[in-house]
């Protein structure tokens, strides 16, 4: 194998050098000899980190005073439950009397089970299913099925199975809740266009284990007080991200990440290469005669390539040849097959120009065969 490996994992994901070798050193001493995986959350030490941690986020995004900002524990997937419990009337109302609604836009997997899980706590309203062209494609706003009268509008803004993304905002008269897990600090955003984001960390943020949730902070005060604290944002807001014992690993490397993104050259920088690396990867797969992306370049992911080879037959000795190279976890979803190449901030440009010189000579090999 090749001294140099790439992980092109969607999550867990690769990760800054620099961070690796910071962890490493904090690793036998954070605070009084003790090891960031041997500290309590609510050690003073910690806390001073954490409360730096949000100040660097905030910074990084530009999020004023009347957000929240929340570090929870587990996968981003518990958020499509937490977020119709607490933000939908029907969710957050104690007795179910009151029906509710929602819409939510279908580009891919996650969304789809966004979708069905929200249908245990409030009413659903699909606005457009893109499964009807396989997720290759969204229609124009303007023939979505869009109900006026809801509690909120979902959708995710870049689908990792798929490698679908929405670029823009929609422009929609409800508040808007985004699963942004793939493209959180890949750009920047307007966070004024959202009233709560949610990304899990381990694809740009760090590691998994860790949920930060951005919300506004009129959505949440008083509401879905039937619930118990643990899935009430609220709660989780007035006790500081710490009302249990948080992921304070998980949590430690997110501010790493965060000030290396700042160090980088924030946001606008992370923006500039992870277009020009997602470029380079899609005009050598457009100009391929093996390998195919069937994604509409208007919504093609900045972060998540997914591509298949022409002969189902050599997906195996791509991927084995691939890894002898140094390029790991290419395998695509379980659930589509081929290919994909994650290629979040972390991914050097390097990786991506190895990516495809291995693509080149494996098609100049293998393409007499098909």
């Amino acid at each position: 194998m090749s001294d140099t490996v790439y992980n092109f994992g969607a999550g867990p994901a690769t990760l800054p050098s620099s961070v690796i070798d910071q962890v490493k050193s904090n690793l036998h001493d954070f605070s009084n000899g003790m090891s960031i995986m041997e500290v309590s959350h609510r050690s003073a030490a910690f806390k001073d980190y954490a409360d730096q941690s949000e100040v660097s986020i905030r910074k990084l995004l530009n999020i004023s005073d009347d957000y929240v900002v929340l570090f929870l524990q587990g996968g981003a997937t518990f958020q499509f439950t937490m977020v119709p419990q607490n933000l939908s009337e029907r969710g957050s109302n104690k007795n179910y009397q009151t029906k509710g609604s929602t819409n939510y836009l279908i580009t891919g997997g996650w969304s789809k089970k966004a979708a069905d899980y929200a249908k245990f706590h409030t009413s659903v309203n699909i606005v457009f299913d893109s499964s009807e062209n396989s997720y290759t494609n969204i229609k124009d706003i303007k023939d979505w099925n869009i109900n006026p009268d809801v509690d909120y509008f979902y959708y995710c803004a870049n689908e990792t199975v798929h490698g679908l993304e929405i670029h823009e905002t929609p422009d929609v008269n409800s508040p808007i809740i985004c699963d942004m897990s793939s493209t959180l600090c890949t750009r920047p955003i307007n966070i004024n266009d959202f009233d709560l984001i949610f990304a899990g960390a381990q694809k740009n943020l760090g590691i998994a284990g860790l949920t930060i949730v951005i919300v506004k902070k009129e959505l949440i005060n008083g509401k879905a007080k039937h619930l118990p604290p643990l899935l009430r944002y609220e709660s989780h807001s007035l006790d500081n991200s710490m009302l249990n014992t948080s992921p304070v690993f998980a949590w430690y490397v997110a501010g790493l990440v965060f000030e290396w993104i700042i160090a980088q050259g924030g946001l606008e920088l992370m923006s500039e290469l992870n277009q020009e690396k997602s470029s380079l990867l899609y005009d050598f797969i457009d100009g391929s005669q093996l390998y195919k992306n069937a994604v509409d370049p208007k919504y093609r992911s900045w972060v998540n390539i997914p591509f298949t080879i022409t002969s189902n037959n050599l997906d195996e000795r791509f991927l084995n040849e691939a890894k002898c190279e140094g390029l790991m976890n290419l395998k695509g979803h379980r659930t589509v097959g081929g290919m994909r190449a994650s290629v979040y901030n972390a991914m050097p440009i390097e990786g991506v120009q190895k990516l495809i010189t291995f693509m080149k000579d494996f098609e100049t090999t293998n393409f007499k065969n098909v």
